[in-house]
Order: C-alpha cells, then structure tokens, then sequence
C-alpha cells in the first residue's frame, strides 16, 4: 500500500525551477497547518509535467569526443613531427572526431582519422551543451521557456532590478504568469511570483494549433524563428520542447511547412570553401534533412542555442536532437517541420494573470 508522508519545510521549490536545472518540475501540495507548526507539504509529489529526457541505452554521444582544429593546422601521418605532414587544413571551422590519443617525448598527440594524427598545440577539444529540453506529460496551460542571459529579475514591467534580486542563470526554466507591454517599449513577462524578465532576456514556447498539412496523429516539430526555440508534436498534442540556434541573417532558415527526406545518424557537412567563413564539420548528430540541405541536427560545436548561430541549419543541443531523432524514426509520417517567426505581442492581453501563484 502507498503511503503519503507528511513533512515540515521551511522552504521549497514549487513549479519555476529557478535554483537550477532539476529532473521534474511540479508544484508541491502544501499547507498551512497552523501559526506555530508553520508549512506542511505532501511527500508524494505528483505526476511532473516537464521531465527531463533519460539517456537513451544505445546512445553513443557519451562515448564521442570533438575537437576544433587551429588554423592552418599540420596534420601528420604519425604522432611525431618526423613522420610526415599528410596534409595542412587551412582556415576555416574545422571540427573533426577524436580517435584517441598518444602521449610521447614530443609531447600529446590526437588521432582524428586512420594514420592521421595533429599535435595538442593545434587542437582543442570541446565541451557540447549539456542544456535539454522536457519531456511534456500534461498539456502547458500557459506559456513557458527558458533564461537565455544570466540577469536579475525585476519587481515590476520595465523597472530597473532592485537591489538584492536573484540574478537567475542562462537556461533557467520557468512558466509565464503575465505579459504586458511595458512603457520602455519591450514585453515584459510575469515568471512567477511578480518576477518580471524583459523579452529579449528570455525564449518561449507556447502550445500552437497543427498546420493544415499536417495529419491528426502525425508527427511535427515547430522551429520558431523568432524565439529560437523548438516544439514537438504528435497530432494537437505538443511531447517535448527545448532551445534551437537558426540560420544567422545572412544565411536565413526558411520558413515553410516541409517534410524530412533524408536522416543520418551521423553525417559529415561542409560549405563555404574557399571563403571566410568555410566550414568542415565531421559527424555532426542526428542529421534530419527538410528542406534541401537544410536539417534539423545536433551541434556539439556551441553553446548558443536560444539565438541565432548557423548557416542555416536548425542547431539543436546534441541530446534534444537525438530525443527527436528517435522518436520521429517510428512515425507514421515522416517528420513535419513547420517553421515560421511567432508574434510577441500575441502575449499581451492573452495569458490571465495569476494572483495565487506561491513559488520562488
């Protein structure tokens, strides 16, 4: 038989994440008891509705290691200067999959291909996000997102924050409890608690109605330009959302309803060569080709994702790619992708403010 417990807090996190990432987010069920026994909470908490994606058992992105390569980089046919130079990479970004590696009087020394091998001095490894986005068990009653700045909240539209507000961290999770248009000309939202963030601090995500295309039990995704940030669907039924890095302004995503045609586990892309801003990137993760050679897939070579920062492509933090990847690989469809450049002022005046909200 289940039981519930009953325990005294003196503080609790409810429904805004705001301390840090957690694996659930949910609003405990307490109560005052009395003056001198103070907050009682239920121990049991509830079904969560925003989850944290499990790893996935046969998922080889925690066995991969990357690297960028300097520029004009020697790569040699051995781990030693005197075996050779097979070829020098040029300039450009240039990320390659590290093979293993090789300590010697020279010094350490990186395999990135069969017989290939470039000196430490020439080579730096790189850290992919470790952002992800939720899992989604009940259907949001109201807008939510993520910080895409670290910054102090405000106590109220439009005002300066004060002294000894919480500065909340880039990629903080919160609900959006009010908007309005505030006199310095920016919308500002309620995250909880009349905790006000500036729009341009913050990326949302809002439940949006299937296109016409797009069958009743099909599976879509939604990249939202102007937020940057990305949503799943099965039906009317949004499964999972999170953060994307679209095309910088001179290399525009296109908006569009398009379909995927073409699907990688891993796959190597590159463009540009012979300009400045050439690219060369080997295994890029969970490639899923939509519109040309347009594709949604991880990108393990930034940390940017809430704002713009590709050739066009839809970036995706490595884990929230690889959740979409597998689980549009059964689809009855192949996968939608509806992209398009949401309104913010559609907030203004359509989410109800919420009076007895009671979290941090």
């Amino acid at each position: 038989m289940r039981r519930n417990f009953l325990f005294i807090v003196s503080f609790f996190v409810l429904s805004l994440g705001i301390f840090g990432t957690t694996t659930a987010v949910y609003a405990a069920d307490c109560y005052v008891v009395s003056e001198s026994v103070g907050i009682v909470c239920n121990s049991e908490a509830p079904e969560a509705q925003f989850v944290k994606p499990k790893p996935f058992a046969d998922s080889f992105l925690p066995y991969v290691s990357y690297a960028k390569l300097s520029d004009f980089a020697n790569v040699y046919a051995g781990p030693s200067a005197g075996s050779g130079v097979v070829r020098n990479v040029g300039d450009g970004f240039l990320f390659v999959t590290l093979q293993g590696v090789v300590e010697n009087a020279e010094g350490t020394w990186y395999a990135i291909n069969f017989n290939e091998y470039v000196h430490s001095d020439d080579i730096r490894i790189v850290d992919d996000s470790e952002f992800t986005g939720f899992e989604i068990k009940d259907q949001p009653e109201r807008p939510f997102g993520w910080m895409i700045v670290d910054y102090w909240y405000s106590n109220e539209p439009g005002a300066d924050p004060a002294p000894g507000n919480l500065k909340l961290p880039r990629y903080t999770f919160f609900e959006v409890h009010e908007a309005v248009a505030a006199d310095d000309g920016w919308i500002w939202y309620n995250i909880g608690g009349g905790r006000w963030m500036r729009q341009t601090y913050v990326s949302l995500i809002d439940v949006s109605p299937r296109p016409e295309e797009v069958g009743e039990n099909e599976y879509w995704v939604e990249v939202d330009l102007y937020e940057q940030s990305f949503a799943a669907y099965i039906g009317d039924e949004i499964v999972y959302a999170g953060l994307v890095s679209s095309g910088l302004n001179q290399w525009p995503t296109h908006e569009g309803v398009f379909q995927v045609w073409s699907r990688h586990a891993q796959t190597k892309m590159s463009g540009a060569e012979g300009r400045v801003d050439y690219y060369y990137v080997e295994d890029v993760p969970h490639t899923m080709f939509f519109d040309n050679d347009i594709a949604l897939h991880g990108a393990y070579w930034h940390d940017r994702f809430g704002y713009k920062h590709s050739h066009g492509c839809v970036n995706m933090p490595p884990r929230d790619a690889e959740w979409v990847f597998n689980w549009s690989s059964g689809a009855p469809n192949d996968l939608w992708v509806w992209v398009h450049s949401s309104n913010p002022e559609f907030y203004v005046g359509n989410i109800d403010p919420v009076d007895n909200f009671s979290g941090p």
